[in-house]
This record gives structure tokens, C-alpha cells and sequence, in this order.
């Protein structure tokens, strides 16, 4: 293809992509919120099923927990995978993609007849998950304007613990009536979602034209542009930044240690040592989240005013100090004031979370670095399930509830933090400022160029 032709055809494709209209934003938002809803009550499904799977195939509290573990483990891949494949395949074509996964192997789990079935399609399935909070935030990141494009992706991240309390209820109706194998049949429904996504939201404008451009760009062109350095390379080859991409997997690795670990059993202990029957433990559990969603809004609004690490701190100390309370404290009278009180407190590290970490790393490097040490992070997370079920298994699930309370203790020590000084010296190296760049203000986390 001659470079005039190359010019030409590259024009061409150029004009048949139409711009963005807010309907189109509006579409994509529907969409991507309910994408991350089933991918958070899909997560849930198994922590409402463990006991009814302990007692079918004859599980351990420790097999139990390697469930979590593998799902953790699956969910970590899937991250980085999800990343990569919104950059070479499309946002809408990777959301499609992960639906898929998760919705059909997370529905065959209701024919699983052993352990070891029931784990390998568990960590499968995961994938999807994983896969699919990167591209639903990737996607929306692309549609929304900058002047508002925090606001829109804060309200995109409770469709998860919106989906936690979907799971809840819909475990709460389906096991006792009709066994945890209906539960996860019901996972084949966002399958149809598919292909709706497929056929109304289109990609986002930004890649239709950086796709065409790596395709068709005149030879001439590309030959004069620079060797572009590994964004890997560049973190580990400067030490600042070397420094704080290790702090932040270990920061990132205590938070979801304690919270996947907690979560994971939540159910299993109230249903189990505090003797709930499993609808009124269901609906202690929509309490939690609903407080988690006040958590994570509130504390976004408190670290705009008192900055990230001091929101951050307390919700993590606060969590930590309240472990220990439900587990030695709680009494029929006080267990749901507890559990609402703590879901308000755990929601606040995951609000900041997000922001927190992109402020730390300059924009050239900020995808790889902050998708890196999330889901490096989250790959250590994944013992926590089984660290419980070993716990149980020589005393009980509230003695693991115990050791997870360390988590959110150590994350706060680990967690980074700058003078204004320091911070003004990064910014100014790397060209980063954030009145400038305000788009980098977002609830969007794991995002892998």
C-alpha cells in the first residue's frame, strides 16, 4: 500500500466514526454500571454458598477458604489480562468478552460434583471478573467528559456493592428454598447483557482513532517517532518511583488481605458461631453494604478537605480496632449496629484507594504502575481465604477475623505519603499537575496500558 493510499484510506475511516453523543454516554454508563453489579454479585455467590458446599462435599474450613483464594488468584490473571486486551481488542469488545466468561463458567459451577471441579471452574471464571472492572472503568473513562468525569466514575463504583447487596438478597431467597446449585445457575442471565453491549455501545471515540492511526500512520511518520521506553523499565529505573510502586503493592496487598479475607467468611460466621438462620444473616449483610456505600462516599468528600492519607488511616485503624469488637463483643442485641458500623468503616480505605494511588505516580507511567501493584497486591490477598479456613479449622472463624484485623494495621504503615514539598518536586519532574489534569482524579484503579 502505497504511503498516498495509506493517507487515504486512513481519512476515510476517520470520517465514518461518529462523534459521542450524550445518549451515547448515557447508554454506555447503563451498562457499564450494571457490568460492574453482576461482577460484584457474582463475586459474592460463594460466600453465601461456603456452608452448603462444606456440607455437600464434605469440605474442610481450609478447602473452603482455598476457594477465595483461587478466585483471588483468577481475578488477579484476569486483571492483567483484562488490561492488555482493552488496548489490542477494544473496551466494549473486553467487557463483552469477560461477561461471557464469568456468566457461563460461573453458572456450570451449579454441576460441579467435587472439590477439585467446583475450584478450577471457580478460578476460571474469575478471570472475568477480574477482567471486567479494568474494561467497565476503562470504557466510562473514555466516554465521560473531563469536567465531570470524577463524579460519574465515583457513582460507577457502587455498582459493586450495590451487586453485593443484589447477591445477598437473591442468595437469601434461592438457597433455603431451592440449594445453592440455583444460585449459581442464575449467573447465566448477564450473558444476555452481551449482547446488548455489543450492539448499542460502540467504542469509545479516543481508540476508534488511535487504532486507525497505529494501522494506517504514513511510514515516514512512524520511523521519525522515538523508541517509546518500557513504562516497566521505567518505573524500576528510577528510584522515587521504584520506591513507591513497592510500597504501593504491599499497601495494596494488606488492604485486600483483611477485606477478601473478612468478606469471603463474613457470611459463613454469622451464619455459623453467632447462629443466625441464613435470611436473617442476609439481611445483616445488606445492612453492611449499604453502610459500605455511605462509607465510600462520605470519605471521597472527607479527602478532598483533609487529604488522602489521613481519611485513608483512620477507615483503615478504625476497621482494624472494630474486627476485634464484633468478634469478642457482639451480642444478639448489638450485632447489627456492630456490622453497620463496620461496613461504614471499611468502605472508606476503598474509596480513597483509587485516587490515593494515582496521585502517586506521574501520568507516563501511571496505568502499568498502579494496574501493577494493585493486582501484585491482590495475588498476596489471596491466601487470606485459606489463612481463615485454617484458623476454623483449629478454633474458629472469628480466631481468623482476629489475624485479618492486622491487615489494615500493616497497610497503614506501608501506606505512602508525602510533604508538600516532596510532592511539588515529583510534580514538577515528571510534568505533573494536577489542577491541569483533573481527569486523573479518578475511582479507576487497575488499568493496565
Amino acid at each position: 500500500m502505497t504511503e498516498l493510499v495509506r493517507e487515504q484510506v486512513l481519512e476515510r475511516e476517520l470520517a465514518k466514526i461518529k462523534p459521542t453523543t450524550k445518549r451515547t454516554q448515557q447508554i454506555a454508563f447503563v451498562f457499564a454500571f450494571l457490568a460492574l453489579l453482576v461482577d460484584g454479585a457474582d463475586m459474592l455467590l460463594l460466600s453465601f454458598s461456603l456452608n452448603s458446599l462444606k456440607a455437600e462435599f464434605g469440605l474442610s474450613n481450609l478447602q473452603a477458604g482455598t476457594l477465595g483464594s483461587f478466585t483471588l488468584a483468577g481475578m488477579a490473571i484476569g486483571g492483567f489480562i483484562g488490561g492488555w486486551a482493552c488496548d489490542r481488542l477494544g473496551r466494549v469488545r473486553t467487557v463483552v468478552i469477560s461477561i461471557l466468561i464469568f456468566s457461563v463458567l460461573t453458572a456450570a459451577l451449579g454441576f460441579t460434583q467435587n472439590y477439585e471441579q467446583f475450584a478450577v471452574l471457580r478460578f476460571l471464571s474469575a478471570f472475568g471478573i477480574g477482567s471486567l472492572y479494568i474494561a467497565a472503568n476503562t470504557l466510562m473513562a473514555e466516554y465521560v467528559p473531563t469536567e465531570y468525569r470524577t463524579t460519574v466514575l465515583g457513582t460507577l463504583q457502587a455498582g459493586w456493592t450495590v451487586g453485593y447487596i443484589v447477591a445477598t438478597v437473591l442468595a437469601g431467597w434461592i438457597i433455603p428454598e431451592y440449594g445453592w446449585r440455583t444460585l449459581f445457575f442464575i449467573a447465566i442471565i448477564p450473558s444476555v447483557m452481551a449482547i446488548f453491549i455489543q450492539k448499542l455501545v460502540p467504542e469509545p471515540e479516543s481508540w476508534q482513532r488511535a487504532r486507525l492511526q497505529r494501522l494506517y500512520a504514513p511510514a515516514e511518520i512512524t520511523a521519525q517517532q522515538p523508541a517509546k521506553k518500557s513504562t516497566v523499565k521505567e518505573i524500576f529505573a528510577d528510584p522515587a518511583n521504584r520506591r513507591m510502586f513497592i510500597l504501593w503493592i504491599f499497601t495494596a496487598g494488606f488492604l485486600q488481605f483483611g477485606y477478601y479475607g473478612v468478606n469471603n467468611w463474613m457470611p459463613a460466621y454469622l451464619e455459623s458461631e453467632l447462629h443466625m438462620n441464613f435470611k436473617s444473616m442476609a439481611g445483616y449483610m445488606i445492612g453492611t453494604y449499604v453502610a459500605m456505600i455511605f462509607g465510600k462516599i462520605l470519605a471521597g468528600f472527607a479527602a478532598d478537605r483533609l487529604g488522602r492519607r489521613a481519611v485513608f488511616s483512620f477507615g483503615a485503624i478504625g476497621t482494624a480496632i472494630f474486627l476485634p469488637v464484633i468478634v469478642l463483643f457482639n451480642t444478639p442485641d448489638n450485632i447489627a449496629y456492630l456490622l453497620i458500623f463496620f461496613g461504614f468503616l471499611y468502605g472508606i480505605p476503598y474509596a480513597i484507594n483509587a485516587t490515593y494511588m494515582t496521585e502517586s505516580f506521574a501520568t507516563s507511567i501511571r496505568g502499568t504502575a498502579v494496574g501493577g501493584a494493585y493486582n501484585a497486591g491482590r495475588i498476596g490477598a489471596m491466601f487470606a481465604p485459606a489463612i481463615i479456613g485454617a484458623a476454623a479449622s483449629g478454633g474458629s472463624i472469628g480466631l481468623g477475623f482476629l489475624i485479618m484485623g492486622g491487615g489494615p494495621i500493616s497497610y497503614v504503615e506501608q501506606c505512602p505519603g508525602y510533604s508538600s514539598k516532596t510532592v511539588n518536586t515529583i510534580h514538577k519532574k515528571h510534568n505533573f499537575n494536577f489542577k491541569k489534569e483533573p481527569e486523573y482524579r479518578l475511582f479507576f484503579f487497575i488499568f493496565i496500558n
